[in-house]
This record gives structure tokens, sequence and C-alpha cells, in this order.
């Protein structure tokens, strides 16, 4: 005799599957208000942004964003980790960030909303990125976010939405650039081909063109190699607007050398990370550069991050793009802008020219892919990061039931 499953009937089950059902009901009427939030490779804080979906087009129209700044000696305790060589990590270390971390993105979320005087129903969270392999070294790709999803849900009482690359990878994908996922609900309708650049800590282009799919993949370094310059060569945590690069002048051979890297000649679809263009791959250029003026090595840099994209750019763009829309950190960086126009053929604009705060875009991203995964839309895309088969991003937490006792799960056993 086959054993029936046992039907489970809790206050607790009831109250979450209802909690669910509720949110999803709010999601397509439009009500619910959402929160995409993330931590980039700088490390220095965490961007939320607050956002409500058109009901018909599922469109985000944010209202509140903030970048609140990390407690400094949790911060220095993320540096640490990020630029630790792995046989040095503690694990304790490890899991306690991991954990201060949820807490950290719960209290920012939580006060971004008492700003906005809302409370939200569903946060997307992407955490802080330890480490992400493109898996080109033998070994499958990996990609780790730190940042505890059930802490949010408990400091923020909404459902949370986190650990967004793993389904990707296991339907064969890398992982990134899960941007691309969410970019056709942030940039409808486009009339002409166009690429958008996010300069973080890694630089990824994303091809739009009406009547095709998204072609996304990360084109090498951006504010990982730059930033990581500013502190080696600056003891800054950036160069401030590009202003040394600019007074600098490119070195044509440590340029040539660093773009010799097999990862820029490799084809679509291709992600990247700290494990290959982190401290290592930054030592690396300092080393090559001993004899040049900080000034000349930024500017070198500078250089090789505009001709990684340009070279993508002619490559891989098809049908060309009429615009390069710009996003990230990187946007704010004038002697970047400059030389993606000097080596593109092509006016850099911000994303803001088509509505998307900058500096809000791959915060709106989690928002989005939150909000397909609590639909259970699948959204996996071959072209942007090579899964195959359709996939829903995310891994879902509920907030606790409130107290009473009548949570118990208690299985209902048939005679």
């Amino acid at each position: 005799m086959v054993a029936r499953r046992p039907a489970i009937r809790s206050y607790a089950a009831r109250t979450m599957y209802d909690s669910l059902d509720r949110l999803r009901a709010r999601l397509e009427s439009g009500e619910a208000v959402v929160a995409g939030c993330l931590s980039g490779t700088s490390a220095d804080g965490i961007d939320v942004v607050l956002v409500r979906f058109d009901p018909g087009s599922g469109a985000p129209a944010p209202f509140a964003f903030r970048t609140l700044p990390f407690e400094p000696s949790l911060r220095r305790r993320l540096r640490s980790l990020l630029d630790t060589p792995d046989p040095d990590v503690s694990l304790e270390a490890f899991a306690l960030l991991h954990r201060d971390l949820g807490e950290a993105f719960g209290h920012a979320v939580g006060e971004v909303c008492g700003d906005a005087g809302v409370a939200a129903d569903l946060v997307g969270s992407h955490g802080q990125t330890l480490w992400h392999h493109d898996g080109r070294c033998g070994a499958g790709p990996a990609s780790l976010q730190l940042g505890d999803g059930a802490r949010i849900a408990v400091g923020t009482g909404a459902v949370v939405v986190n650990d967004f690359r793993a389904m990707d990878l296991a339907l064969g994908g890398e992982g990134a650039p899960v941007s691309a996922l969410a970019d056709p609900f942030l940039f409808p309708n486009l009339g002409e081909p166009v690429a958008l650049l996010n300069l973080g800590g890694m630089a990824n282009l994303t091809l739009l063109a009406p009547g095709r799919a998204p072609l996304a993949f990360d084109t090498g370094p951006a504010g990982s190699l730059l930033d990581g310059l500013a502190r080696r060569l600056l003891e800054r945590d950036v160069d401030e607007g590009g202003a040394i690069a600019s007074g600098g002048r490119a070195s044509e051979p440590i340029v040539a050398e660093f773009l010799a890297h097999p990862f820029f000649r490799r084809e679509p679809p291709k992600s990247t990370g700290r494990d290959t263009f982190g401290v290592d791959f930054v030592d690396r250029v300092v080393a090559a550069g001993g004899a040049l003026a900080p000034a000349d090595l930024l500017a070198s840099a500078v250089e090789l991050v505009a001709r990684s994209v340009a070279d993508a750019l002619e490559r891989f763009a098809r049908p060309r793009p009429a615009r390069l829309l710009l996003c990230g950190g990187g946007i704010h960086n004038r002697a970047l802008r400059s030389a993606l126009a000097a080596r593109t053929g092509l006016a850099p604009e911000s994303t803001g020219a088509l509505g998307v705060d900058p500096d809000a875009r791959e915060a709106l991203v989690f928002a989005v892919l939150a909000r397909l995964a609590v639909l259970a839309r699948p959204c996996t895309s071959p072209a942007a990061t090579g899964a195959r088969g359709g996939g829903v991003l995310g891994a879902i937490h509920l907030p606790p039931v409130p107290a009473g006792g009548r949570g118990a799960i208690r299985p209902d056993r048939a005679d």
C-alpha cells in the first residue's frame, strides 16, 4: 500500500500561503510596494529603491531611492573579506558577516520605507557578491552573495526574494549578467537599437533592439580595477570624477599587455568577477606600471576599460547601436566617459534620458526580478547568461507568522 502524503493543517501554513496569495493580488493590481536593494563592488553602502508596478505592462514606477552607507566597522569587515586571499578567510568571519549584512539590508529597507511613509510588501535583495567564478578554470560556474534573506524578512515584515543567480547557474548559465533579464521591463518599446552599459565593479553590456531578444555579457573590469588602483596609488576609495586619470597619459604597452587577457577574446555568453579581475589583477597592473606616475597608470586603466567595451560593441553588436546609455558608479567618471566616446564613436548618455536613474538601475533590476519570482514567471535567457530552459530566479523567504501558539505544523493522518 502506498502511503499518502499527509496534509498540513496549521495556522502558520495557512497564514503563509494566504500572505503569498494576497501579495500576488497586490502585485497584479499595481498596489504593492516593492523594494529592490544591493551593495555593489565598492562595498560602501546599500542602494534601495521603492517602486510600484504598472498592472498592465509590468513596468516599474520608482518613487524613492537612496544609498545608505555601511556602518564603518561593517564596511571594514566586508572589505577585509573581499580583499583577503582564500586560505586566510575565517569561516566564523564569513558566517557573522552573512548575518550582519542581512540585518543591515533589512534596516536600510526599513529606513527608506519610513522616510517614504510606506511599508514594503516585497523585497528583492541581491546582497553583496563575495565571489563569482565563470567556470573557465576546470570547475563549473559558481557565484556567492552574502546577506541573509531570512533576517531581511524578519527585519522588514515583508516577503523577501534573494539568491537570484542560483537557478540560472543550475540551468547551465553563468549567473550573470542577470540585469539583462529585467531590462525589457525597464526600457520597453525602444524604437532603435541601444547599448546599455553598466559600469559597476565589472562592466556589462545589454544590447537591445526592436524585435530581438536581449544579448548581454560582461566586457571586463570597470570599478574593480579603477577603484582598486585608487586605493593602491592614491589611498582613496575612488578617483573622484576621474580627476587624476584626466590629468594622465595612457601607456599603450600597458593597455596592450592587459587587453591580451584571454577573457577579452571570449564570445558571449560570458561573465567575470573578482576571481579574474580582483585584487590579484590590480596587483599585476601596478607591478607592470611601476615606472609610471599614478595619473598615467589610472589613465591606462581607463583606456583599457574603454577599449574592451568598444571591442565588444564592434564584434558582437548586431545591429550597431544608435545610442550608448550608461548607468552604475562609473557614469560619474569623466575620464571614462571621454574615453568611451573616443573609442566607440558614440556619445555616452545617461539612462536617465530614458527615464531610469543611472544610480538606481541595478536596484530596480532586483525589484523587477522579485516580482517575477513571486508571480512564478520564468525569465532566464540563453542570450543573456547561457541558461538552458526557463527558470524562475530567486529563493523566497516569508516573514514570521504572528505569535500566539497556533503555528505548530500538525500532519493530518488519515485512518
